[in-house]
């Protein structure tokens, strides 16, 4: 017997609108609606239940709103006005009633339902309460396009299927957050899993590999046994041994640049990073600091006065405001001194050094007397340099050494030429009583064996560094960088390079091809490296530098194609920057104050209902609201198999205490290990 819409209606009805403003409406549940399942929906429901849907019929469609309390009120009227059962007593009978959420609008459509955030038109007092059919409720949770990536399924809509976008999952930036033991790594693996398998199930040619790239920074090398079963997945470890199946992780010293160079070595601004910016500049150039010969220990000096020279010509400082033309002489002067001629030298050479002790010297006269103009014009600098670099070139330099070079610019040098250009550049600079306290730290990093192998290749081709990171062409690149072996001193800085060359990599390639490359970069435990900072002058420890990097990338990544997805227990530490531009978040169990004020901060007042569960969610359960989702809404992670899983377990006391699991014990091996020992 087919039913008409409005006895189907009234076969789901549960209530009535009792109270209504823009942001809250009060329910009356009718006496015959169901007081815990119910069957008239198409198949067995709870009801009611706290964070669940119900619909209110309008001229559009349907308003959905979000179940936030349920109470009973005591009526002062009988059960069934005017109407007794014979031998019972007629009395008052309590009422329940509901508030609701308006979340948003059902419409109907071509095929099912639509749904669509915010209301057009509103109900009224008087109107009915409807349980959604099943058919409604996954309409609900799986409305929007493109839902490709199944992750799980939401228990409080029916179980139905969570299908999510990646282009909004990744494409606005992610965080996972959530307490430890709360399922969020075994999250963050099942999304990269899943999208990798939603992408092989629907490639647009089928003999094509996956073209995608995800980077993991594991701190605690949790994922390194995770995805053994990708065979072309890159796990690169520190200080590898015969046997392993990872891959030795690189990040040579010439891939920093000046910010992380004084990030890791604490230079202050105003009497370090001068001395630092000319020595990777002058190494940078190739200005080789190994000295063999008298000429060559001159080219070197030269070439290090030249770009001093340059940098002071473009600050203004020779026709700057006093005292800069008068140090500018001073300095000159200095110089002068160290470009002298030797017996050994050609005439060529020597008739080159005299020329510009002569041109130096004819400067100086015109400023000795007292109250003489001391500035300079850029003639007299530009003479200055022309007569410098054709003592350089007399004595052995080259032509091209004089192109322009980025000091930051990832060209190869050694360690120890880099300390001997930071030496060499100081004391041009007069700033070598400066340096005392930058050496030590730059000498410890080259002497360390723990990170010599991660940062000491200059044989390394960039072109093959980001191909092994990032991914080569039509191939399915899953990297996975363990960075737990790292001293702490380090991992900051290693961690800022990594992240900071694969952001610029996409800013060139889209540069350079007009389209962005799309590649996801996850960073597990982001507290530790994306920890707020105050914001001064002075704040240059390798911690603050990581977190910079990182803000660049939430501010400015989505527009090359770089997502970035964020794993932490401690959102409250994390940096106010990053997690502002994060715009979808996987909540699990959060049970910090601190933390829930923050994430509850995420959403306007009407919403944040389903947010007071999270104290009490059960592990493998979150909350899913933001950009990639029409509306937040719980949902129950897929379960991973336990070898697809990070390394995170809880630890089994009790079954080895008990010896149902044996641990055997080698401490010598692990001191062996740990004190760099080679076993027999």
């Amino acid at each position: 017997m087919t039913t008409t819409p409005i006895e189907q209606l009234a076969s789901l009805r549960v209530g009535m609108v009792e109270f209504i403003s823009p942001d809250r409406i009060e329910v009356q549940l009718d006496i015959e609606s169901p007081d815990s399942v119910a069957l008239n929906t198409g198949m067995p429901r709870n009801f009611p239940r706290i964070n669940g849907y119900v619909m209110i019929p309008v001229d559009l469609g349907f308003v959905v709103g979000q179940v936030s309390w349920i109470t009973i009120q005591r009526s002062p009227y009988p059960k069934r006005s005017g109407f007794q059962d014979f031998g019972l007593i007629d009395l008052p009978f309590p009422l329940r009633k509901m508030e609701l959420q308006p979340v948003g609008t059902l419409i109907a459509a071509e095929k099912g339902y639509k749904f669509k955030r915010g209301l057009e038109t509103f109900p009224s007092v008087g109107d009915i309460v409807i349980l959604p059919t099943e058919t409604q409720l996954k309409s609900i949770i799986e409305s929007g396009e493109n839902r490709r990536v199944y992750i799980g399924n939401s228990p409080l809509v029916g179980n139905a299927r969570v299908m999510i976008d990646p282009d909004r999952l990744f494409g606005r930036h992610l965080a996972v957050l959530g307490n430890t033991g709360s399922g969020k790594s075994c999250s963050v693996a099942g999304l990269i899993r899943w999208s990798l398998e939603s992408a092989s199930n629907n490639k647009f040619k089928k003999d094509l590999p996956v073209n995608s790239r995800f980077i993991v920074l594991d701190p605690n090398g949790e994922y390194s046994k995770a995805f053994t079963d990708k065979k072309d997945a890159n796990i690169y470890s520190v200080n590898i041994e015969d046997g392993d199946c990872s891959k030795q992780l690189e990040v040579p010293l010439w891939f920093w640049n000046t910010d992380e160079w004084c990030g890791f070595t604490k230079a202050s601004p105003k009497t370090h990073r001068t001395t630092i910016v000319h020595a990777l500049k002058s190494v940078r150039s190739g200005n080789v600091f190994e000295v063999e010969s008298k000429e060559k220990e001159l080219a070197s000096f030269v070439r290090t006065v030249i770009n001093t020279i340059e940098v002071y010509k473009t600050k203004g400082t020779p026709w700057g405001n006093f005292p800069g033309p008068k140090n500018f002489k001073e300095s000159l002067q200095k110089w002068n001194a160290g470009v002298v001629s030797e017996d050994t030298f050609s005439q060529e050479l020597k008739d080159a050094i005299a020329a510009f002790n002569t041109k130096v010297a004819d400067f100086e006269a015109q400023r000795i007397p007292q109250y003489s103009n001391q500035d300079y014009v850029r003639g007299d600098v530009d003479d200055l340099l022309t007569l410098l670099r054709d003592v350089y070139l007399k004595a052995g330099g080259r032509e091209e050494d004089f192109l322009p070079t980025d000091e930051d610019s990832p060209i190869p040098f050694s360690g120890e030429n880099f300390v001997r250009s930071i030496e060499a550049n100081a004391e041009i600079l007069n700033t070598t009583d400066y340096i005392v306290t930058l050496m030590p730290r730059i000498k410890t990093l080259l002497s360390d064996v723990r990170v010599k192998k991660v940062i000491d290749n200059t044989s390394l081709e960039l072109s093959d560094w980001l191909g092994e990171y990032i991914g080569s062409d039509n191939k399915e690149s899953l990297t996975i960088i363990d960075l737990s072996l790292l001293p702490s001193d380090v991992t900051s800085i290693i961690t800022a390079v990594i992240a900071r060359m694969v952001f610029e990599a996409q800013q060139r390639y889209l540069k350079l091809n007009k389209v962005c490359l799309p590649t996801v970069l996850v960073m597990e435990e982001a507290h530790y490296f994306v920890k707020r900072y105050n914001d001064d002058a002075e704040n240059t420890g390798p911690t603050a530098q990581c977190c910079k990097v990182f803000e660049k990338i939430a501010r400015e990544g989505r527009k090359f194609g770089l997502g970035l997805v964020l794993s932490s227990q401690r959102p409250s530490e994390l940096s106010p920057t990053v997690l502002s531009q994060c715009n979808s978040f996987l909540l699990h169990r959060i049970s910090n104050d601190r933390d829930q004020e923050l994430v509850h901060r995420l959403l306007p007042d009407n919403m944040r209902g389903i947010l007071r569960e999270m104290p009490s969610l059960p592990s493998q359960y979150a909350v899913l609201l933001g950009w990639a989702s029409e509306l937040p809404f719980m949902v129950k992670m897929r379960t991973l198999p336990e070898a697809q899983r990070p390394q995170s377990d809880d630890p089994d006391y009790w079954d080895v205490w008990t010896g149902a699991k044996e641990r055997k014990i080698d401490w010598k091996s692990i001191a062996n290990e740990w004190q760099n020992k080679r076993t027999e």
